[in-house]
This record gives C-alpha cells, sequence and structure tokens, in this order.
C-alpha cells in the first residue's frame, strides 16, 4: 500500500490559474459566494459551490444543485478552462501571507491508510457535511477540494522539496485576499521518485483540516468498489486529494464563538456567575484578543472583557488529558455546558462559530446586529495539542482549528475513475 501517489491532475490554463482559484467550499457562505462568481465565469466557485449557479429558492443540498456543479466541471473541461495532465505527476504548492510561508506536496493520499489509521483524524465530522460531500463527489466523478495534511517535519523531504522549488513554477500570482500563490508541476522522475520514498518512511500523517472531505473520500471509495465488478484497489478512488505542509510550517488562528442567548439571564446575573472561576477586567477590544492559554475575550451589551482563569479553575483541570486541558473544552466544562446549557456545540443551533481571520470586530458586529447575544474569543490551539491529541486516538471538540492562509481549491481536480 502506497502512502501517497502521483496523479493525473485536471489543471487550470496557465493563462487562467489566478481567474480559476477559489476559496473552498467551507468558507463563504451561499451570497458572498454568488457575489465573487457572477463578475468571474471562470472562477472554481462554480464547481465547488454550484449552488451560485440555481435558483435562490432551491436548497444548497438539491439534486439539482450537484447535477449543475457536474455540468460546470463539463464545461469547464470542454472550454479548455481545465485540461488534465497526460501523465501523472507530483505538484508542489507555495502560499505567502504576510510574513508567514507554507509549502506543501500535492499528492493523492491511500484511503486504506486512512482508515486503518496511518492518516490520523482529530475531529468527529457532521453527518450532513459528510454526505454532502458523499454527493458532490459522486455527481462530479472528482474531488475537488484538498485535503489539508500535516507532519512531522523532516530534513530530507524540506529538501527533495526544495529542489522542486528551483525550477520555474507552473502558475505564479496574487489572489484577490493578499495571498500569493505559486504552483510547480514535479516534471522529474527520479526526483518524484525519491519523494514518494521519502513519504513512504513516514510513520502518520495528521488531518489538520478537510475531515469531511476525507470521511466522503473513504465512503466514495466503497460505494465506487460495490459498483465495480472488476476493481483491482489500484483506481484512482482508492485515493483522495491532499497537500502535505510539514508541522513547522503551520499557522494556526483562533477559532471564536457567538451565542443566542444567556440561557434566562442577564448581562449582569452572567457576568456574577463567571466570577466562579475567572477574573474580569473590562477592556478595550485590542485587550480583549488573547495572548495566552487559559484567557478568553467575551464581548456582551456593548463592552468587551477579559477573563482570565482563576484559582478555583486552574486547580479543576488535568492537564495531562490533552484533550480536557485544550481551551475549547475548558470554555465548555466551565462556561458552555454549566452556564448556558449547550452541551453539544456540534449540534446546538445556539451556537454559532467565527473564524479568527474575520478578527474580533467581526465579533462585535454579529452581536450588535441582535442575531446573537455574545462571544467568546479564543486563544489559538497548537499544531502540538493537535497531533498529541490524535497520537492518542482521541477527539478535539468542533472548530477547535482555524489554518491560515486556506488552500486555494481549482489549482488541481482529482478526477475519480
Amino acid at each position: 500500500m502506497k502512502l501517497i501517489r502521483p496523479f493525473r491532475g485536471l489543471r487550470p490554463a496557465r493563462e487562467l490559474a489566478a481567474q480559476v482559484a477559489s476559496h473552498p467550499y467551507d468558507v463563504l457562505n451561499r451570497a458572498e459566494a454568488s457575489a465573487l462568481a457572477s463578475v468571474n465565469p471562470h472562477s472554481f466557485l462554480h464547481i465547488n459551490k454550484p449552488e451560485v449557479d440555481v435558483d435562490a429558492s432551491i436548497g444548497i443540498h438539491d439534486e439539482a444543485v450537484y447535477a449543475k456543479g457536474r455540468e460546470n466541471l463539463n464545461r469547464f473541461i470542454e472550454q479548455g478552462t481545465l485540461r488534465q495532465d497526460r501523465d501523472e505527476r507530483l505538484y508542489v504548492y507555495k502560499q505567502v501571507m504576510g510574513s508567514h510561508e507554507q509549502v506543501g506536496l500535492v499528492a493523492v493520499a491511500s484511503v486504506d491508510a486512512y482508515e486503518q489509521n496511518r492518516i490520523k483524524k482529530h475531529e468527529f465530522t457532521r453527518p450532513e457535511k459528510e454526505d454532502d460531500r458523499v454527493l458532490h463527489m459522486d455527481a462530479l466523478a472528482a474531488q475537488v477540494g484538498p485535503v489539508f495534511l500535516t507532519y512531522k517535519a523532516d530534513s530530507d523531504i524540506d529538501s527533495l522539496i526544495g529542489q522542486v522549488t528551483e525550477s520555474a513554477p507552473e502558475y505564479d500570482f496574487d489572489a484577490e485576499d493578499g495571498t500569493h500563490h505559486v504552483f510547480w508541476v514535479v516534471e522529474d522522475l527520479t526526483l518524484s521518485a525519491k519523494i514518494e520514498a521519502a513519504f513512504a518512511a513516514v510513520k502518520y500523517l495528521y488531518v489538520a483540516d478537510g475531515h469531511h472531505r476525507s470521511a466522503a473520500a473513504s465512503r466514495i471509495k466503497h460505494l465506487y468498489q460495490s459498483r465495480n465488478k472488476q476493481h483491482t484497489g489500484d483506481e484512482s478512488y482508492n485515493y483522495f486529494l491532499v497537500v502535505l505542509i510539514p508541522d513547522n510550517q503551520i499557522q494556526i488562528l483562533d477559532y471564536n464563538r457567538v451565542v443566542k442567548d444567556l440561557n434566562g439571564d442577564d448581562a449582569v446575573q452572567f457576568l456574577d456567575k463567571l466570577r466562579n472561576d475567572f477574573d474580569i477586567e473590562e477592556v478595550d477590544v485590542i485587550e480583549a484578543k488573547p495572548v495566552n492559554t487559559r484567557e478568553f475575550g467575551f464581548y456582551l451589551a456593548g463592552r468587551w472583557y477579559k477573563l482570565t482563569a482563576n484559582q478555583n479553575l486552574l486547580d479543576r483541570i488535568d492537564n495531562s488529558d490533552p484533550v480536557q486541558s485544550l481551551d475549547v473544552s475548558i470554555m465548555q466544562d466551565s462556561i458552555f455546558s454549566p452556564l448556558l446549557a449547550i452541551e453539544d456545540q456540534r449540534t446546538d443551533q445556539r451556537v454559532d462559530f467565527i473564524g479568527g481571520i474575520r478578527g474580533l470586530k467581526e465579533l462585535e458586529k454579529r452581536v450588535d446586529s441582535g442575531d446573537w447575544q455574545a462571544a467568546f474569543a479564543l486563544y489559538p490551539t497548537s499544531i502540538e495539542s493537535l497531533m498529541a491529541i490524535a497520537d492518542a486516538n482521541e477527539v478535539m471538540p468542533p472548530k477547535s482549528t482555524w489554518f491560515e492562509p486556506k488552500l486555494k481549491s481549482g489549482l488541481v481536480v482529482h478526477m475519480l475513475d
């Protein structure tokens, strides 16, 4: 069983790469995606969020949406916007966001390795989101959004990837969000084989971002296998599209929350209850952003507060437990469950999640709109915590990590047999 392998990528024509590359499917809502796609006929949003091209009255999980995605994919291929490589290749993808730079290998990874836990997970999936990705992959017979995998940094792999980046890139462009993207095709087959061999020696890979896509790829493999009486195990559906980035290059931002109500309390009552476990200080929005673990920003009734775990709470935290010692777990155990009666953040409609890239001003905006009553800002989870939890075969609380920069969709597609 090969851990990773090259594949025949379906990619944009060089001159169209910047126009094709889009946000991942789950970063934009329907209105935001529609606005971007409406002014760009080449945007990959027409394929990975095809609801932008059907009537707004049609639900995003309607069969017509998935059919439109396949129609749009076919059109992109017929028009030459996307072209499939003749031979199997590995690819290298560099992203630059401000002072942060990360370089990853683009390949397909073994579904068998995923199912045997050589590719480790750290999150549960939401059934409806997983079902959506299965229906999308099946309708398109393609995996259009890469799963973001990480691994413990290896100097030999760094050196091999570095050799690729010394050659002329296939794509090199700035995106509308200010990030810079460079993409190489590994044409040197000897170098490609060395990269494959180096990854074969990697003990474990870790799903950083893309748990729903990887789980859906596993289901697709079994679905396609059941349809294929001549199944050999070599078919493309036995693999899924990934970008592999070493752990020392990963940037994790905070993943914040807004809540609908205070479970019957008014602001004064709720703040009084928080004082059992936190020292509370009223601050401005800049000071509210946590700079250490065990700190939380809290926005309520137009005011920001800094919540710092007091000794009463610190004494209850089991620092030897990689899950329970996470700030997201501490917030759940000390605030969400006992004070707000929110027991399962994955399913409770009284909580929503805001990626840290949007900043604390977005939390203010949500609360000030009247749609939400309060907001919580967290300190980012570390990559070390993520890997420790995966190694312990444990699961993080939902929405514990927000990775930036996001991998662009559309730079390469994995077609399924």
